[in-house]
């Protein structure tokens, strides 16, 4: 059963009428994106405004060419009016998130529309707006409607980068599966028909239930791709996600049992850091932390074994490098400290343990845990008894998400939510909680599962017998969600 819903800029409780604090982070929802910062409501949206261009765009009949598989434009002067009230929306914006919103959005219709320069000009400009929010969600759906733009531009590389960029596992199922369908439609377009098939598929995958826009979609997109492979060939093998994100692949560790010793090969396997090593670790962030025979400190080098940091800093205990800053110690065990690859202390607090950082925070424990910037500021008070946040789709991440959540132990199998702000989302008192894309699955102390919203307010009651049960009770409040890339 769902519990109450909460109205936007209300606490929980309150009723109707009664006064509270306004709520900052509420602002009107996109239609066409899963907003995060929207609460999921079960109960029946409002009227949609059919003279809204945002509304229109995201219940559009979308239909598709059998044998392009892109976008068939009926009337192109509605498409053009819509472009023309997207526009009057956007003069008067001047916040990033409403910006980012109708730029991109004015960017698709200006791809359909096949005015591909106005496209990429607001498309590159939406993400940069985007970018500027922080927000995982709205990254990622401007990123992926860029992507779009660069495929019909013909720039492949581009696209398929930031298709699988955008595509993080962080974001709801239905988001994800429609990107897997551009980036298919995207490789259909390359004659990649094997990888074209790989993403539809996995659309498939992660829209386990009854969908049938997206099977109707994917069954002709899989009939063009027979076809072409009937008339073509499989076309090239699927290419690796580091090939398509454009990774450089740096040189591993190689050993000499001749030699007894370590050294790096490139990815043809020739040495290109000489052999004469005791201990290395692997390249990360360009640099590498390697060990000479005889010495017990250790000492930096870069890509080329040029010696960036030598033995006699002290180092006994050395981190691996992460957004330019590693965690060193004197003793190997403790006092944990934060340096560049210049070997300036950055961070001197000296900590008891830590973790690398991620997206500019740091897990830091002094006592208890808490994290630290990259400027060493506390953001999360050293209290908590560790980390533990579970995602939904198995993973277990040591510290905070790509989207600045963390789940936190305060002890006695207490937990709850802060942000990498050091807000606390959900206070800690769940004997179990998950990261859903758009909610926080919870346990009560008899083991039933229901479900938080991205406030930590009530969405669904705990009287689920599992996760599995609360997130298709989710996915069904999500039905409607018709994410427009």
């Amino acid at each position: 059963m769902l519990a109450p819903v909460v109205v936007p800029g209300q606490r929980p409780g309150a009723t109707p009428g009664e006064a509270t604090e306004p709520d900052d982070a509420t602002e009107a929802p996109d239609a066409s994106e899963s907003q995060p910062e929207e609460p999921i409501s079960a109960e029946p949206a409002p009227e949609s405004d059919t003279h809204d261009p945002e509304q229109v765009l995201a219940t559009y009949d979308w239909r598709f060419h059998h044998e392009t598989l892109r976008e068939i434009v009926a009337d192109p002067e509605e498409l053009r009016r819509l472009r023309d009230q997207l526009t009057v929306k956007l003069e008067p914006a001047s916040d990033n998130p409403t910006r980012a919103r109708l730029l991109s959005l004015r960017a698709v219709v200006s791809r359909i529309l096949g005015d591909l320069n106005k496209a990429l000009a607001d498309g590159k400009l939406a993400l940069a707006h985007a970018e500027a929010t922080s927000q995982l969600r709205r990254i990622a759906i401007a990123q992926a409607r860029l992507a779009h733009v660069h495929q019909w531009r013909g720039d492949f590389a581009e696209a398929d980068r930031l298709f699988a960029l955008a595509n993080s596992p962080e974001l709801p199922d239905r988001l994800r599966a429609t990107m897997h369908e551009h980036a298919g439609r995207s490789c259909y377009d390359q004659g990649r028909y094997i990888e074209a098939c790989n993403h539809f598929d996995q659309a498939l995958e992660l829209r386990k239930v009854d969908d049938p826009e997206l099977i109707a979609r994917t069954d002709q997109a899989l009939d063009a791709v027979a076809r072409k492979i009937a008339e073509n060939g499989i076309g090239p093998y699927p290419r690796s996600k580091e090939e398509i994100l454009q990774l450089h692949t740096p040189p591993t560790p190689v050993f000499d049992e001749q030699a007894d010793a370590w050294g790096y090969a490139d990815q043809h396997g020739a040495v290109v850091i000489g052999v004469g090593y005791a201990d290395v670790q692997p390249f990360r962030d360009s640099v590498a932390w390697v060990r000479r025979p005889g010495s017990e400190t250790w000492e930096l080098i870069d890509e080329s074994g040029q010696q960036l940091i030598d033995a006699s800093a002290g180092w006994l205990g050395v981190g691996s490098f992460s957004e330019g800053l590693a965690w060193v110690s004197r003793d190997g065990y403790g006092a944990w400290v934060a340096i560049d690859k210049q070997n300036r202390v950055v961070i001197s607090t000296g900590y008891e343990d830590v973790r690398p950082f991620r997206r500019g925070v740091a897990p830091v424990r002094r006592g208890g845990w808490g994290a630290v910037d990259s400027g060493g500021r506390l953001l999360v008070p050293c209290q908590y008894a560790g980390y533990a946040t579970a995602m939904t789709d198995g993973r277990y991440i040591d510290g905070f998400t790509d989207e600045g959540l963390a789940i936190v132990d305060a002890g006695g199998g207490r937990k709850g939510v802060v942000d990498r702000a050091g807000r606390v989302i959900v206070p800690p008192s769940h004997p179990n909680l998950v990261i859903h894309p758009v909610a926080f699955l919870v346990s009560s102390p008899t083991g039933a599962w229901g479900a938080l919203d991205r406030r930590g307010r009530p969405l669904i009651e705990p009287n689920h017998p599992s996760r599995l049960a609360v997130m298709e009770e989710i996915d069904r409040l999500l039905a409607d969600t018709k994410p427009v890339l």
